[in-house]
């Protein structure tokens, strides 16, 4: 069986979706173990009634807000399938989504390797001036990206449409719940599991649309910072260092700017950005968006502060 773990926080109007995405799979050896991380909007009855049309939805209820980290860990806990598939509640999976995932663990079960597997999001934006401008064609680079980077390097895209055998989490272990704010529980994992000797993949089929929460220069730059914090802690746990300090005019500017820039004040120039986005060229925009969010990265790095845990 396979039990797809879906970490959810105010996701009432997403878990639909994704609950008709399954009952549509080719492959019916499938359960969903739905952990609410602290219930904001009734998501608890959405599963209830998805579990009344099917018992093999499944849902836990947090309380309180733990972080992605322990609804993770409890929804692992609590599946039952040889394959665990980590799926991000705004995932709208494909027929075959699970037959691929079945197909690939045994295929390198039989050949006596364990592995994990990788599907990269195709982003689902609305038709926006940022979407156009930055969202779509950073989505795209990025995919390129993935798919030219040396496979030993694959890990780093270890995300919210994974799987690995219940071998393989037992033998790297939990999600980190250190790892509480917003981003870096889930590279951490990849990279885990690369030092253990499990071999990361990135698997084309199991691209899979997600409706991406960040829709705004604002938004990006604000998930950019909490993403580089949550990097620096990473960086810290496994002896990583930062990287060579950048040459171009570019990569200094961004620097400065970073290193001297809070959160409010990147925000501000974000939704400043949001406004031009549409008035200037697209290539101008794009860059504009760029700039901004590479200086969040800078700026989160920098920030190890505890930081807003429900974000």
């Amino acid at each position: 069986m396979v039990s797809i773990v879906v970490p959810t926080r105010g996701g009432a109007g997403r878990l639909p979706k994704l609950f008709d995405a399954l009952a549509r799979q080719t492959d019916d050896r499938w359960e969903v173990v739905v952990v609410i991380d602290g219930d904001t909007d009734d998501s608890a009855a959405v599963c209830a009634a998805a579990a009344s049309a099917d018992p093999r939805v499944r849902a836990e209820v947090f309380p309180e807000n733990r972080g992605r980290s322990e609804a993770l860990n409890a929804g692992f806990r609590a599946s039952v399938g040889d394959i665990i598939v980590r799926c991000d509640d705004d995932l709208v999976p494909g027929v075959d989504y699970v037959a691929t995932h079945f197909r690939a663990h045994e295929d390198a079960s039989a050949r006596g390797q364990q592995v994990g597997l990788v599907g990269l999001y195709q982003n689902v934006y609305p038709d926006t001036a940022y979407a156009e401008a930055y969202g779509r064609p950073h989505d795209v680079k990025f995919r390129k990206d993935a798919y030219s980077s040396p496979a030993d390097r694959h890990w780093k895209y270890w995300a919210g449409n994974v799987s690995v055998s219940r071998t393989t989490y037992e033998l790297v272990g939990e999600y980190d719940t250190a790892f509480r704010a917003y981003g870096y529980e889930d590279v951490d994992m990849g990279y885990r599991l690369a030092q253990a000797g499990v071999a990361v993949r990135l698997v084309p089929e199991l691209e899979t649309p997600h409706f991406v929460a960040a829709t705004t220069t604002e938004i990006r730059v604000k998930r950019a910072f909490y993403s580089g914090s949550a990097r620096a802690d990473f960086d810290a746990k496994h002896s990583l260092s930062a990287g060579a300090s950048p040459t171009g005019l570019w990569g200094k500017a961004v620097v400065r700017t970073g290193r001297s820039s809070s959160l409010d004040v990147l925000m501000r120039r974000g939704r400043r950005v949001d406004v031009l986005l549409g008035r200037v060229p697209e290539f101008a925009g794009e860059k504009l968006v760029a700039f901004l969010v590479e200086a969040a990265a800078v700026a989160g790095y920098r920030n190890t502060r505890t930081l807003d845990t429900n974000f």
